[in-house]
């Protein structure tokens, strides 16, 4: 990874240097995702990554990393969508991958429609909050990044493990006192948690750390 401090002038400048070549098909996809992101954005704070370092190594960096724990045409609710992280970037670099997009805020849901729409995806959107969508619909793994602590990830899914399948959400250096306090709470008693997957991110001194929580009595996914 390069230590070049100078501001990324293209896309194509940030992934060279954070190591995360992608071919021109979805390269192009990206450009448009952050053109259309961060136009709305001037109205609606959806992100603060609005420059191509902060979009490459923290939004796509993270993304990949979940994308790396998805199977072949694997369904996922990303959980808390926000502005796309990481579920519109997931539906763009695996597309095999059939992604499911909510969050409870009004203007995000509809923000990411907008996204959705003109990038020309076949992917859902849904002005609900996951434990309601859960009540319906079936996925093999709800994902998410920056959503709440393990505490209240864990109690939203709680009653909903058949449908929501595992959990796969990105947390930092505090992972494993978020799951203390989660013990400490009762609320982890129906399920195994572990660390599957660490990876460095740039600018920060702790790997991130995707945990995995599935339900117990069924065989690790």
């Amino acid at each position: 990874m390069s230590e070049d401090a100078s501001p990324s002038a293209t896309l194509e400048d940030a992934l060279q240097k954070y190591g995360a070549p992608l071919p021109a098909e979805i390269r192009d996809q990206l450009q448009r995702y952050v053109d259309v992101l961060w136009e709305i954005n001037k109205s609606l704070n959806l992100t603060r990554h609005t420059d191509y370092d902060k979009f490459v190594s923290r939004d796509l960096i993270d993304s990949l990393a979940l994308a790396g724990q998805l199977k072949p045409n694997e369904e996922i609710l990303d959980m808390g969508s926000g502005g796309g992280v990481p579920g519109i970037v997931i539906a763009i670099i695996r597309p095999d991958v059939r992604v499911t997009l909510c969050d409870s805020v009004g203007k995000k849901a509809h923000a990411m429609q907008a996204i959705i729409e003109q990038l020309d995806l076949e992917v859902p959107v849904y002005h609900n909050r996951a434990e309601e969508i859960l009540e319906d619909l079936s996925f093999d793994a709800v994902v998410c990044r920056a959503v709440a602590p393990m505490k209240k990830l864990l109690a939203w899914l709680d009653g909903h493990w058949l449908a929501a399948g595992r959990l796969l959400t990105i947390k930092g250096g505090r992972w494993l006192e978020e799951v203390k306090e989660a013990r400490h709470l009762g609320v982890t008693k129906g399920v195994e948690i572990r660390n599957t997957h660490e990876y460095e991110t740039p600018g920060n001194d702790h790997p991130s750390v995707i945990v995995k929580v599935w339900p117990k009595g069924r065989k690790e996914p």
